[in-house]
């Protein structure tokens, strides 16, 4: 199980984050904003962090041992089944920020074929398709959530729609989050980490 909660990884919007850089930062967040360099971009970035899942939960399911024989995958896609990864904008109210969850979405076989060919238009999809990470921010379980990826094109993410329903999840995506409860949902993944 302690593989499974490494899995998680901090992102900026274009990539991986490196560390958070001491100092207080002078961004319209206040005190409660941290300065952060990506790994990917290796810029600097002020503001809430976004947390990412590295591969979606059934990856894990494969022996580690086994795993370069049988998935093949990237940043973007993984061929066990078909996974492409996406991000949950949740709207952090009051502010036109948004907290950002990259997450992995099943797809058909014949979507999953079509954004492997398409993968930078914006003109295809979107895609049905059910949550493939368990997001610790929340008691009840949010794997198998249905979702639809939006394709946006220009090397971006697809955006992924959280389908109605009295999830938790739901609610936060739908009515957005405070500040507060944004900086408590990532704490939460934060401390899931090392446990």
């Amino acid at each position: 199980m302690v593989a499974r909660r490494e899995r998680a990884s901090l992102f900026c919007a274009r990539g991986r984050l490196d560390a958070p850089v001491p100092g207080r930062s002078a961004s319209p967040l206040g005190a409660t904003s941290v300065t952060y360099r990506c790994a990917t971009c290796r810029g600097l970035h002020e503001g809430l962090p976004d947390v990412a899942y590295r591969w979606p939960d059934p990856y894990f399911d494969v022996p580690e041992s086994e795993r370069s024989s049988r998935v093949r995958g990237d940043s973007d896609t993984c061929a066990r089944d078909f996974f492409i990864r996406g991000v949950i904008l949740i709207p952090i109210k009051e502010t036109s920020d948004h907290f950002g969850v990259g997450v992995w979405v099943s797809q058909k076989r014949e979507n999953f074929e079509t954004y492997l060919k398409n993968s930078d238009m914006s003109g295809i999809g979107p895609f049905f398709g059910w949550l493939c990470n368990t997001l610790p921010f929340y008691e009840s379980s949010t794997w198998a959530l249905k979702t639809r990826a939006h394709f946006q094109g220009n090397n971006q993410r697809p955006l992924i729609e959280i389908a109605p329903c009295d999830h938790p999840l739901y609610l936060d995506y739908s009515a957005g989050v405070t500040l507060e409860r944004a900086w408590q949902l990532y704490h939460t993944r934060e401390r899931s980490r090392g446990t």
